[in-house]
């Protein structure tokens, strides 16, 4: 009988185990407040499914190193692969990786260089990055009325999201509606806090004068408003705007300084990466792209969103 009850709770054991499923994760780096709310996203959701396990890594903004940790998930055979890529053109090798290891493969938030031409068991999870610049810039011209000077700060250039988002700014300022606004500068401060505070610094030591500043998130707007304010600039004359609605940028809303943003869903990006991921490992269909849809937020509506990132 002991025989039997063993025997039996191994065949248990060994059969949990077949079916437990395990993702790999490498996200582009930790240290970082909206990447963050996406990780947790995930490995929060993961927790409510059974027999799901995350293995999370930084790549610590390293292209190599997000490079082997794919390799590393490969070699311990997981059961699927999320990806925040580095560097969005880095993409293609990736894809291939996982490919030819038949693993399935999902980016999350930033829109790899191939996706058009995913394998077949690989996709993209984020937010169409055409609405995200679109409603920021279209809510800035509204406030100035359609005329007026604005700098705008730009993410690294090597991601996609910048690009789009920056070329969403162009396109909004060439309609009609906003034909009035020009563009004094422009320059990239890599989505970080505290080089938007340099570079912001550096434009006011130069005497460039600007009535809005249009950055491509949120890290760089507060960076922007922290340099504006050591210099003693009036905030009430000054239109700033970004995109992710983290809570810095919520509560930097609620105390008057930053006018808009736009909110990304990251808990939701990261739901539906690892929802995209369970369903490629099991063979389902699934569309190359999933969008999640961005909001606008301005001091009207912030009180709604100051528990969602």
């Amino acid at each position: 009988m002991k025989k039997l009850i063993l025997g039996a709770a191994m065949a248990l054991l060994l059969s949990t185990a077949a079916h437990a499923e395990t993702i790999g994760v490498s996200m582009a780096k930790f240290d970082d407040n909206f990447l963050t709310v996406l990780r947790n996203g995930m490995i929060d959701y993961s927790k409510t499914l059974n027999g799901v396990s995350l293995q999370v890594e930084d790549a610590q903004d390293d292209v190599a190193k997000q490079q082997s940790q794919i390799q590393n998930f490969i070699a311990s055979g997981v059961t699927a692969i999320i990806v925040n890529p580095v560097d969005t053109d880095a993409t293609a090798a990736m894809s291939k990786l996982a490919a030819d290891a038949k693993i399935p493969l999902v980016y999350v938030n930033r829109e790899p260089v191939n996706v058009d031409t995913l394998p077949a068991n690989q996709a993209f999870v984020a937010s169409n990055e055409q609405e995200s610049g679109t409603l920021e810039t279209q809510a800035i011209c509204k406030l100035l009325n359609g005329k007026g000077k604005a700098v705008v700060m730009m993410g690294e250039l090597s991601n996609q999201a910048a690009r789009q988002r920056t070329k969403d700014v162009h396109d909004v300022i060439a309609t009609d509606a906003c034909k009035g606004i020009e563009i004094v500068q422009e320059q990239t401060a890599n989505w970080d806090r505290t080089k938007g505070s340099d570079l912001m610094a550096n434009w006011l030591s130069a005497g460039i004068e600007f009535d809005a500043v249009i950055s491509n998130n949120d890290e760089m707007a507060i960076g922007a408003i922290q340099a504006l304010k050591a210099a003693g600039k009036d905030l009430s004359k000054i239109v700033v705007g970004g995109v992710d609605a983290t809570q810095d940028a919520l509560a930097s809303m609620q105390a008057g300084d930053l006018k808009v943003t736009v909110f990304q869903d990251a808990a939701g990006q990261g739901k539906g990466a690892v929802d995209a991921a369970l369903k490629l490992a099991k063979g389902e269909k699934l569309d190359k792209k999933v969008y999640i849809p961005f909001q606008l937020v301005t001091p009207a509506n912030v009180k709604d969103f100051v528990k969602k990132n």
